[in-house]
């Protein structure tokens, strides 16, 4: 199994996580009702953590959940963690492995907390620690750079908000996920063909915004580990403070941009870059005037609803970093000075 075959497999790892876990997040999200949660406090690294941006802004915006996204290092090595009363306490991991995640569950339940785990091993330590384990059900993932272990934590994100909502409608959109990433997949073609145009980029820039916040992140952090390329994600509203500055003629942008509520914030500003400072962008979106300015324009079906963007949006960005690694000649399944799991403390 390579890097490649579990970008492709993501489809039915997200109808197969839909079908088989729907009554265990119901379950969980009965339990988080009857307690007297005021907001979400979750602990994540790496790609994870990006999961728990998305997170930050789904929780947010459609239960009304402040987040607050963990520090763990107060945990462990300062030995001073945060007053988390009333607080639902969340760890997301792949492999469940991380001292300093666990940390985090630890002391959620000293605090009588109501805790739970998003893994991929639900034999693991973070689980263990956990009152309640949603696992995300992506099987082995043997490639280093985590793909299918993202999406499916997404979609379980994706699941406990539309349980804690009580949308069933939100039910039927989720529903379509493996639909929309099928439709993405079929632009594998395209994006390879293109892939070799951006063989000597070495920087970047990553912008998004709203939901599509973590997906900025995320896409950055596999041109970080595969690539190899100084790739930094924005807010497209913080990089106009400031790192706006560094744009010259033929600087290379990635953005995210589908519609949305922030669509024509992010749209004003693809225009500046492409108009007045002559960027280069990529842009995944399924609005005709925000593809129309990219040089790469990487479609999502236009019926993809904002709040479940993050997950099909990522496919594309993923495809791009694989094809990219393999014009620049890097090996794909074994980037240097990672590994699959990384043990912090």
């Amino acid at each position: 199994m390579s890097l490649y075959t579990e970008i492709t497999e993501q489809p039915e790892r997200i109808k197969s996580l839909l079908s088989s876990q729907k009554k265990t997040v119901e379950k969980i999200a009965a339990e988080i009702q009857k307690r007297d949660i005021q907001y979400v406090f979750l602990a994540a690294r790496g790609t994870s953590d990006n999961a728990g941006r998305y997170a930050n802004y789904l929780l947010g915006a459609l239960n009304g959940l402040p987040l607050a996204l963990a520090t763990p290092s107060l945990f462990t090595y300062y030995k001073q963690p945060p007053k988390l009363k009333n607080a639902l306490v969340i760890g997301i991991s792949q492999s469940g492995q991380s001292p300093d995640i666990v940390s985090v569950l630890d002391e959620g339940k000293k605090q009588n907390c109501l805790t739970l785990a998003i893994t991929n091993d639900s034999k693991s330590p973070l689980a263990t620690a956990a009152d309640f384990v949603l696992n995300i059900q992506a099987g082995r993932e043997k490639a280093v750079a985590a793909t299918k272990t993202y999406t499916t934590e997404l979609m379980t994100v994706a699941m406990l908000s539309t349980a804690l909502n009580g949308n069933k409608s939100r039910w039927d959109e989720l529903a379509e996920v493996p639909r929309w990433m099928k439709a993405v997949l079929k632009h594998d073609a395209l994006i390879s063909r293109n892939a070799e145009r951006y063989r000597y980029m070495d920087q970047t820039v990553v912008l998004g915004r709203g939901f599509n916040y973590s997906t900025a992140f995320e896409w950055a952090l596999k041109l970080k580990e595969l690539a190899y390329v100084k790739a930094e994600p924005y807010s497209s509203a913080d990089f106009q403070h400031g790192p706006i500055a560094m744009m010259e003629s033929g600087f290379p942008v990635l953005a995210i941009s589908p519609k949305g509520k922030v669509f024509e914030s992010m749209y004003e500003m693809l225009k500046r870059l492409r108009k007045e400072l002559s960027a280069e962008l990529v842009v995944i979106s399924n609005d005709k005037r925000a593809l129309s300015l990219a040089s790469l324009p990487l479609t999502i079906p236009a019926d993809v609803p904002e709040w479940l963007s993050p997950l099909i949006c990522i496919l594309p960005a993923q495809l791009f970093v694989y094809h990219l690694t393999q014009a620049k000649g890097y090996n794909t399944e074994r980037p240097r000075s990672i590994r699959k799991v990384t043990e912090t403390k």
